[in-house]
């Protein structure tokens, strides 16, 4: 199996800050806007139904004739030579304009980009936008994009050789494919192994077979035998492991996973599910959407009080990282567990819709990356539209509506529920801006893959219009009080020593801040941690080495809190020995207690940060000008012990749901103004009026 994960986590450090579009599995630097093909302003259509507007993602395709390559082509080529696909970046200008640009520096000899113009990722996802538009729709416009689209997904993919059913990544403008691009991609050539753009292509193929076998048997055919051309590839490269697995800093985790990931997994079992549906012959399709979804499956881990509090992890050379991007895990598992009646899989869907994403959403919403601290607070469409996807995906699956209260919260993001209380969504010309940075400003860019994952979101808000409602009637924060961070080395006292080392990646998580606080024997710090509205969890993020014997005593006054031993099992296929991981102190802290002590009981303590979580956390939305028509209310435990919560508004009526830590409801009720519920351990309640 080739590995490409550890160069995405690297690449991904350094581009994060510029908030760029995603392709190939990373955010990646946008070109310089010099000499770019084409300057245009996206005209909405005369009428659009529902939320899904396409005039952007229209604007962003072009035709491309690509020559004669060996082991590509497609389709009906001869008779039909132009491909279609959407350009990588649109860069915003005056006048509400956008240039369309491609990846890395231009040669305005040449018209070639570093990386190119078009992707395989995005072409992929593209089609997958109008296949659901047209589906959903009956569009005939998106129904003849999907056919051009699958098309060129088709064309990327390599049919010959060893490399049979990979595909290549870039295209240039002229169709030219660049398989080595600057920088370089991993697997390199792209078409030599597994990789996101594989998984990706399996995505649009499945759903475009579902799509077309009805209407068009001779298209759905030809989509058929490239999918499993693509399947064998997943057999000969990932599921030969299938059965066998990993250590990762002492957890076992399967080997089977596309790149290691159960996130580009998850986006092949769309693909393979959809397929799955409409073939259910196909054993070796089945098969591999089996063993996809098991592995997946088992990258969920911790619970309500430990991390990653429910959470399906998505890589497996790390324990310590959670990103929103790409998570499409409990989705797919649902659409899993329906294809293949596998109600187990559901299972750990539902206990990271539950759990995790209350988390998330209390925290402030889809953060582009966990490390485990919340170091990435970039937010950006992908990640907010991985999670609605899943809420709903989940919400059907297990049919609790539980789950679509949660979907609505998340989808406020795209209407203002978001660090820049701004729509990131225009209905009225499709644009989706490229994200909000940690500072609340707009990347007011809106590239290929930003416009795709806001039109999925369009297009599943359509397809629930009570959860579109509820997403655009309170997207105004007036209230978080979640989990939240303080680093170590702003200690207001300590006898410890800030280390800040030669980078503050550590190959597989990364340290807040850039340093640590390091703690020997009998070494203390006192760290404030400011009050709170109630009891609260501390969890010290510490990096743990491989058998080691560091321990460290933790106390809030003279209230001892525990005792943590700091150690991790071996390395395994990790980047590095040794894990940045958060671990849950014994007792609680009361809400008047404002600062924590730490005292190293011997071996070296590498403190990072602190995490603090209310037991009850909560995130209270009001309509944007802060009018009392709407309102939406979470609560969530994070206590293994039922609790009393308070929950409404003074001088409104409420109706309030409170559910259970897996969803299901427990009691409902209507209430004028404020008022007390009893929340199940790991329980949660949505109030609404």
């Amino acid at each position: 199996m080739t590995n490409t994960s550890a160069r995405r986590w690297t690449a991904a450090l350094a581009a994060a800050a510029l908030c760029a579009p995603l392709a190939g599995g990373f955010p990646m630097v946008a070109a310089p806007a010099s000499a770019a093909p084409l300057e245009t302003k996206a005209v909405p259509p005369s009428e659009v139904e529902g939320l899904a507007n396409l005039a952007h993602l229209d604007f962003l395709l072009d035709t491309t004739t690509p020559g004669e390559v060996e082991g590509h082509t497609t389709y009906n080529l001869a008779a039909e030579p132009e491909l279609l696909m959407p350009w990588t970046y649109a860069d915003a200008r005056d006048g509400g304009t956008f240039e369309r640009v491609g990846g890395g520096p231009l040669d305005p000899e040449t018209g070639y980009w570093g990386q190119g113009a078009y992707n395989s990722d995005d072409v992929t996802r593209t089609a997958v936008v109008y296949i659901r538009h047209w589906q959903q729709t009956g569009s005939e416009a998106s129904r003849e994009k999907a056919y051009e689209l699958l098309r060129s997904v088709a064309y990327y993919q390599t049919t010959t050789g060893p490399n049979a059913g990979n595909v290549v990544l870039w295209m240039q403008p002229d169709g030219t494919f660049n398989p080595s691009p600057e920088p370089v991609e991993l697997p390199d050539p792209s078409d030599s192994g597994e990789s996101y753009w594989l998984a990706r292509t399996l995505w649009a193929l499945g759903e475009g077979y579902a799509a077309f076998a009805a209407s068009d048997p001779q298209f759905a055919a030809f989509l058929q035998q490239r999918l499993q051309l693509s399947v064998g590839a997943l057999d000969r490269q990932v599921l030969d492991d299938y059965g066998q697995y990993e250590i990762a800093d002492g957890v076992k985790v399967p080997a089977w996973l596309i790149i290691d990931g159960a996130d580009a997994s998850s986006e092949a079992v769309l693909g393979l599910a959809a397929y799955s549906a409409a073939a259910p012959d196909d054993a070796a399709a089945r098969s591999a959407l089996t063993k996809l979804s098991e592995g997946i499956a088992q990258m969920g881990a911790g619970d309500t009080r430990t991390w990653p509090y429910g959470g399906i992890l998505p890589w497996g050379q790390s324990r310590s990282i959670y990103h929103s991007w790409a998570s499409q895990m409990p989705a797919a598992l649902a659409e899993a567990s329906a294809v293949l009646g596998r109600p187990d899989l559901l299972a750990p869907a539902v206990t990271d819709s539950a759990s995790f994403t209350t988390t998330l959403l209390t925290a402030g919403g889809p953060d582009n990356a966990w490390f485990p601290t919340p170091t990435e607070k970039v937010q950006i469409a992908y990640g907010a539209d991985s999670r609605l996807q899943s809420l709903l995906a989940v919400a059907d699956a297990a049919q609790k509506p539980a789950f679509d209260e949660l979907a609505g919260l998340m989808g406020a993001w795209y209407f203002g529920m978001n660090k820049a209380k701004s729509p990131i969504y225009d209905p009225a010309t499709g644009v989706t801006f490229d994200g909000v940075q940690a500072d609340g400003s707009i990347n007011r860019n809106s590239g290929a893959e930003s416009t795709i994952h806001g039109l999925l979101s369009m297009i599943a808000l359509d397809a629930h219009p009570a959860v579109a409602a509820r997403a655009q009637a309170a997207t105004s924060v007036s209230l978080l009080d979640g989990l939240t961070t303080v680093e170590a080395e702003t200690a207001t006292s300590t006898t410890g020593t800030v280390t800040t080392p030669p980078s503050a990646w550590t190959g597989e998580s990364l340290f807040g801040g850039g340093a640590y606080l390091e703690l020997t024997k009998k070494e203390s710090a006192t760290i404030s941690i400011g009050a709170g509205s109630g009891l609260r969890h501390v969890e010290p993020v510490v990096y743990q080495p491989e058998a080691d014997t560091a321990r460290s005593f933790w106390k809030a006054g003279r209230l001892p809190l525990g005792v943590l031993n700091h150690s991790v099992g071996a390395q395994g296929i990790t980047a590095a020995s040794g894990a940045l991981l958060p671990q849950t102190l014994l007792l609680p802290v009361s809400g008047s207690r404002s600062e924590v002590t730490a005292l190293s009981l011997g071996g070296t303590v590498q403190l990072d940060a602190v995490i603090i979580r209310p037991l009850v956390s909560r995130m209270v939305l009001d309509a944007p000008a802060g009018s009392a028509a709407a309102r939406t209310e979470l609560v969530h435990s994070t206590s293994t012990l039922t609790l009393p919560a308070t929950i409404g508004a003074a001088g409104a009526t409420s109706v309030v749901h409170v559910y259970d830590k897996a969803g299901a409801l427990v009691r409902d009720r209507t209430v004028a103004g404020v008022t007390s519920v009893i929340l199940p351990a790991g329980g949660f309640a949505v109030a609404t009026r």
